[in-house]
């Protein structure tokens, strides 16, 4: 079995009911520990040690959050400056998280069309989370495509809950190890992946 770490980073949690949906379906999972940064941390004074210890003791890492101006929201950002510091993530031939597996899980207000190179944001989402995938190849993690739930404004209560499966679904894969990094690093997104395994919604 593999322990899953979501570090969930959202400063406005409770007016989300997209994030809501898709952590209540997997806070309570075995192996899962739910981290949120913002609860932990409203001062953004983080604990890096601690945060080191959870890391270190996690097989999986998730990086979860809404897409902030192209972005993560600023205490994701904070985490990853403060805590995969140089001499322990990486630099001076150490690398403490050599092969975790790592993603971003995400949602985005804007549709998957209007993140494209002909839509509006001009990028796609792989391309704005660059320093993400770069980030990870630095420390030699191993990164997967993202989990996003785009166009959350449109989504009824049904279109949700399928969402919410699917990241459940997810996470129990990578729980009991049931996921090939090289198969699925083919596909834009892991829904893709997991949309083509199980059927479309």
């Amino acid at each position: 079995m593999h322990s899953i770490l979501i570090l969930f980073a959202h400063p406005r949690f409770e007016k989300s009911r997209v994030n809501r949906a898709l952590l209540a379906g997997v806070e309570r999972l075995p192996g899962v520990t739910l981290r949120d940064l913002y609860e932990h941390y409203p001062d953004f004074n983080v604990d890096v040690e601690r945060e080191k210890e959870l890391l270190s003791s996690h097989q999986v890492i998730v990086w979860h959050h809404p897409l902030y101006m192209y972005s993560c929201p600023a205490l994701l950002k904070q985490w990853l400056d403060l805590v995969l510091e140089y001499g322990w993530a990486h630099g001076r031939g150490v690398y403490s998280l050599q092969d975790r597996i790592v993603f971003n899980a995400l949602t985005s207000g804007g549709t998957r069309e209007t993140y494209s190179r002909a839509g509006h944001n001009r990028f796609t989402v792989r391309e704005f989370l660059a320093p993400f995938a770069q980030t990870a190849r630095l420390c030699r993690m191993r990164y997967l495509p993202p989990f996003v739930v785009q166009g959350t404004h449109l989504l009824g209560e049904e279109q949700l809950a399928v969402h919410a499966a699917l990241y459940r679904t997810l996470l129990e894969l990578l729980g009991r190890g049931e996921v090939d990094a090289e198969t699925i690093g083919r596909f834009e997104f892991l829904n893709d992946w997991l949309n083509q395994v199980f059927g479309e919604p």
